[in-house]
């Protein structure tokens, strides 16, 4: 009887501490962009992008702040062919179910500060971010491009703090049968609420809120191991 009392007092620290956790302020804007190529060998899906294309932006904290807060594509009409080109749907790419899930899961959180506190406001905001960024041209003006040469995962962290002077988290395919060396796919600059550029290190508090918001595919690069950035129509 005493085990079971501890048992159930145990859980109910446990989700309260999941609750507060998810439900605390987020206090940065992580500006997500996956390799289109390293995506589709995960998904099954086929692409002919040949940039780096928007995952998502994504408060450290919180997910589907508002579930009555529904998402209405005739509300970003006006952005939707921009969208296609830079924020494309890879799975699907005729649909506006991508944008939906990005703007459900994370949009009603950012939407918490004025700045995106509509739907066009949220999506305007990640086009503005992301061209301002511009990854894809700063990689290659380091002569970092898609090749079957490896790369040091220094060298991209280099090329990018160096340009932008804030730490990126650089993410690689975490379940891979090769073990020489490891896939990039996903790469995240950080904001904070000022839209000013921050270091993308966490916390274990901030890692655990966003643990069930990331693509699980992915994981931080091991910098000891080279890195594979495909080209297009590459075989992973």
């Amino acid at each position: 009887m005493k085990s079971h009392v501890i048992l159930l007092c145990l859980g109910y620290v446990l989700l309260t501490s999941a609750h507060s956790i998810h439900n605390k302020e987020w206090t940065k804007l992580i500006l997500t962009h996956h390799w289109p190529q390293t995506f589709c060998s995960m998904e099954h899906c086929t692409t002919n992008f040949t940039y780096w294309t928007l995952h998502g932006l994504w408060p450290n904290s919180g997910a589907e702040c508002n579930a009555s807060w529904h998402f209405n594509a005739s509300l970003i009409e006006d952005l939707l062919p921009e969208m296609k080109i830079f924020w494309p749907n890879l799975l699907k790419p005729e649909s506006t179910i991508f944008w939906k899930h990005e703007w459900t899961k994370h949009g009603t959180c950012a939407a918490k500060a004025e700045a995106m506190n509509t739907q066009h406001k949220y999506f305007s905001k990640a086009l503005e971010l992301y061209h301002k960024l511009d990854l894809d041209g700063i990689l290659r003006k380091s002569n970092i491009v898609p090749s079957e040469t490896y790369y040091k995962l220094t060298d991209l962290e280099n090329s990018i703090s160096s340009s932008y002077g804030v730490t990126p988290k650089i993410q690689c395919v975490s379940e891979q049968k090769q073990t020489d060396f490891q896939i990039l796919g996903q790469i995240e600059i950080c904001f904070d609420k000022q839209f000013q550029l921050v270091e993308c290190e966490h916390s274990r508090e901030e890692l655990q809120s966003q643990s069930n918001s990331f693509h699980t595919g992915f994981t931080v690069c091991d910098i000891s191991v080279p890195v594979y950035y495909p080209p297009l129509g590459s075989s992973l």
